[in-house]
């Protein structure tokens, strides 16, 4: 049994005889190491989710660390799974949802394939006496492991909790770049729901840690052309869903360069998401697949929140279904990242040297991944996409280039 709120472990005698000593100090030391943070979590019942047939060798379920008998070892982690079904920011007296382990159930069955991406689940958040208390453990969970340097993945949950993980890097003070996946843009202030109003708050609180904010997938008619003109006006990106769908691609760079990742399964389809009761229209399974897959590649992206799945609304599992070939494309997305180079090896990289519109800048693609980035004013070297290239190419200015100039 773990004991919280000190630095030893309890096992019984038969437990320790079956333990050996190595793994008995490496539990420990890991205990030790992320002790602030137990109070917040409740173990996952393995056997639960598996109905008590467990998973079998070919499974995810069989392959990821857990929070079960004993808070797992997180060292060679390569993201790490949180659960919280805090949804009181969406309806007035919500209960937790069931969530986080309705979509675990779905991905633990799924088949293992990338061997070499260990995937961690140290359980779910307790909730908080106020919805700020949940915020609060929420934020030092994900403060914690982002400290310790893990890509962390938030199972929620009302998509008001990406102000808790907005708030893990504040509480660093830490400048970040911030993507959200949705269908409507959060800023209306007429809702008493802090779902419907937290980018407020996240992009105009004071002192303020948002470099940049990118919108992907809004559908129009759910938004206040006021507000895009506002949003605009501040240097943020929004791109409208049918844009994106037409060159999903040109989504990889924008998520690349972000931080925070937050995205509302209201941005699918219903038909691919029967528990989005907000519109038929937005992205398919596979586009929301390869959103997540962009993520997983990203080594900026640390923080990736799932939000908005209420299982009451589901259809024969077909949401969490969803989310968790989302969750194994994330997967796939680290094992393809992982084979990227840094860019300080340039022999791994094609160097273009173009002079557009009077200005001279560099480009480089990955010979191993066929990734672009191009430099802007300041010298940083920024992700585009070959797109950007070709328009450069021409003599043109690329408006990545331009936005992130403009803002350098």
């Amino acid at each position: 049994m773990l004991i919280t709120g000190t630095s030893f472990l309890h096992y019984s005698p038969i437990r320790l005889q079956k333990v050996d000593w190595c793994k008995f100090v490496l539990k420990a030391f890991t205990m030790e190491e992320f002790e602030s943070i137990l109070d917040f979590l409740e173990p996952v019942n393995l056997y639960e989710l598996s109905e008590d047939e467990g998973y079998k060798d070919t499974q995810l379920g069989k392959h990821i660390a857990l929070n079960d008998e004993y808070f797992p070892d997180l060292k060679q982690a390569d993201f790490v799974i949180v659960g919280f079904g805090e949804t009181r920011g969406c309806a007035p007296s919500a209960n937790i949802n069931k969530a986080p382990n309705a979509i675990r159930k779905e991905f633990y069955a799924l088949f293992h394939w990338h061997k070499e991406v260990n995937a961690a689940d140290i359980g779910n958040v307790k909730p908080g006496a106020t919805l700020q208390d949940s915020y609060a453990a929420l934020k030092s969970v994900v403060n914690e492991l982002i400290r310790h340097g893990k890509k962390v993945v938030i199972l929620g949950g009302s998509h008001d909790l990406t102000i808790a993980q907005y708030q893990a890097y504040a509480a660093l003070e830490q400048i970040i770049e911030a993507t959200c996946v949705d269908a409507r843009i959060d800023l209306n202030m007429e809702s008493v729901f802090p779902a419907d109003h937290f980018l407020l708050e996240m992009l105009t609180g004071e002192p303020n840690f948002v470099r940049h904010y990118n919108h992907i997938g809004f559908q129009s008619y759910f938004v206040h052309p006021g507000m895009l003109e506002t949003i605009d006006r501040l240097r943020f990106d929004c791109y409208r869903v049918g844009r994106v769908k037409e060159k999903l691609e040109e989504m990889e760079p924008v998520i690349r360069n972000s931080n925070l990742f937050s995205f509302d399964i209201a941005a699918i389809q219903n038909s691919h998401a029967p528990a989005n009761r907000l519109t038929p229209n937005g992205f398919d399974g596979e586009e929301a697949c390869t959103l997540m897959q962009y993520a997983g590649m990203s080594t900026n992206v640390n923080t990736i929140g799932i939000y908005g799945y209420l299982p009451q609304q589901d259809v024969h599992s077909l949401t969490a279904k969803q989310i968790s070939h989302m969750l194994w494309y994330l997967m796939d997305g680290i094992y393809k990242g992982k084979t990227e180079s840094k860019l300080e090896d340039r022999d791994n990289f094609n160097e273009f040297r173009l002079a557009f519109a009077e200005l001279e800048t560099t480009f480089l693609q990955s010979k191993r991944t066929g990734r672009w980035w191009m430099e802007i004013p300041d010298g940083k070297m920024i992700a585009c996409s070959h797109f950007d290239y070709m328009i450069a190419s021409a003599n043109d200015i690329p408006e990545r280039w331009l936005r992130a100039a403009e803002r350098s």
